[in-house]
């Protein structure tokens, strides 16, 4: 569907200054990153390239969006070829994106966006919001998976998600960092992510007695049946689930104090002879909760992680930012840069080269050497469009998944740290970045 609406009204009026201007045919670079990492992050995981690119392939204004914009205030003085430029307006410039999945660090481009100046403009808002919301949450998929130390963990965040297409989103995303799937049932459909769930508290209500209530669910579900047990008395539920006996998947609890009912638990079924059944937690979980559950060896199989999962509750927010780096004109190439406090940009198109120990953040143009035994490098941001047009088809999210857990076993243990932040990974800036940077600075001080 035409997204070109789905924007800032800035975006809009700077398009229609530059057209009033005569620099439409001005061909832009921009890049997005984020400054800085937020606080108790070592890195960021990115995610929600196929929706930007799908974003740029469909970008388009409708007729009525167009009577919509003549009917604001702001466009009063607009020239009227304004319009008729955005009713035609198709991207017909490249983006350049490292894969989803890949871990970043600061000032390190998510991705690179060239194309003439409107056509790079008006999607800054779209980029920014679909990169910026499941990189957060892939970087938090990342860290819950990691405190759990092998066992499953699924993404069970809708219902608390900031919107029902959050929540849709925020099931891939958590896949592609690590989760091995979602009970967000649009998610499993729409990008082949597996989906988990059996029942609620209501089901088991809805019954007047218990035993009912899992007899029911085990004729329907068979081996893939999850007894909720705790509804009313967490063990009473458990013998009652052992009672059944199979077929059945295990059983889960969502209330309670977990570091004494999970062992009571386990007793339970073992003891009845179901010592293949698993025990799943949910309720209100996070990394640091189930790092406290294992490090207290409790007899726990899987994870359902919600709210703090889908809002990515302790950074719910991630500064991504899209800056102008060059500008180019019938043949003439500009540089462009910020210079304010906390603020400052680097001129210039980049490429990301990832060494065995660091990254070299450098010009796009440059081709770093390695020293002599050592593995080479790897250039991250790789063309995903060129001329308007999609290069190869994207991977698909259970890809970016794998490409996901490669490259974070890839790097040094202080990164993955759940507890303290910690400059774990070393970015270098290229020499010739550097040299550009003060050049233009002189330039623009002058």
């Amino acid at each position: 569907m035409p997204l070109g609406i789905l924007t800032d009204l800035y975006q809009l009026t700077m398009a229609a200054g530059y057209f009033e201007a005569g620099k439409a045919a001005e061909r832009a670079t921009f890049e997005l990153f984020v400054r800085k990492l937020p606080r108790n992050r070592n890195f960021i995981v990115a995610a929600g390239l196929a929706q930007a690119a799908d974003y740029l392939l469909n970008l388009r204004f409708t007729p009525e969006e167009i009577d919509y914009l003549r009917s604001l205030p702001h466009f009063a003085r607009a020239h009227a070829g304004f319009f008729e430029m955005l009713a035609g307006l198709r991207f017909t410039g490249d983006l350049f994106a490292v894969p989803e999945g890949t871990p970043l660090f600061a000032n390190e481009p998510f991705l690179t966006l060239r194309a003439p100046l409107i056509e790079a403009q008006i999607p800054e808002t779209y980029l920014l919001s679909t990169i910026g919301f499941q990189s957060m949450i892939a970087t938090k998929a990342a860290r819950v998976v990691k405190a759990a130390l092998g066992r499953g963990v699924v993404e069970f965040g809708t219902r608390r998600a900031h919107s029902p297409e959050a929540g849709v989103l925020a099931g891939r995303a958590a896949y592609i960092g690590g989760c091995e799937g979602t009970s967000n049932m649009e998610t499993g459909m729409r990008f082949g992510v597996p989906v988990f769930g059996t029942c609620a508290h209501s089901w088991v209500m809805s019954f007047p007695h218990e035993r009912e209530a899992f007899k029911r669910l085990q004729n329907l579900l068979g081996e893939s049946t999850v007894y909720l047990i705790d509804t009313y008395d967490t063990i009473e539920g458990a013998r009652r689930a052992a009672e059944l006996g199979r077929p059945l998947w295990g059983v889960r609890l969502d209330s309670g104090n977990p570091m004494e009912l999970a062992p009571a638990v386990r007793k339970i079924l073992d003891e009845a002879g179901l010592r293949d059944a698993k025990i799943m937690i949910t309720g209100d979980l996070n990394e640091h909760k189930i790092h406290e559950m294992l490090a207290a060896r409790l007899p726990v199989d899987s994870f359902g992680v919600g709210t703090e999962l889908a809002t990515s509750a302790d950074a719910p927010t991630l500064g991504v930012v899209y800056k102008l780096v060059e500008l180019d004109y019938s043949g003439t190439r500009r540089y462009t840069l910020k210079l304010s406090e906390d603020k400052r940009t680097l001129p210039g198109a980049k490429q990301v080269f990832r060494f065995a120990d660091h990254d070299l953040l450098a010009r796009a143009s440059e081709c770093p050497s390695c020293p002599p035994g050592s593995p080479p490098s790897e250039a991250l941001l790789r063309p995903v469009i060129l001329g308007g047009e999609l290069v190869e088809p994207l991977p698909s999210a259970s890809e970016a998944r794998k490409h996901s857990a490669e490259s974070l076993a890839k790097l040094p243990a202080a990164c993955q740290s759940l507890f303290e932040p910690h400059d774990g990974w070393n970015v270098q800036i290229s020499m010739e970045l550097e040299c550009l940077y003060e050049r233009v600075k002189r330039g623009v001080a002058e």
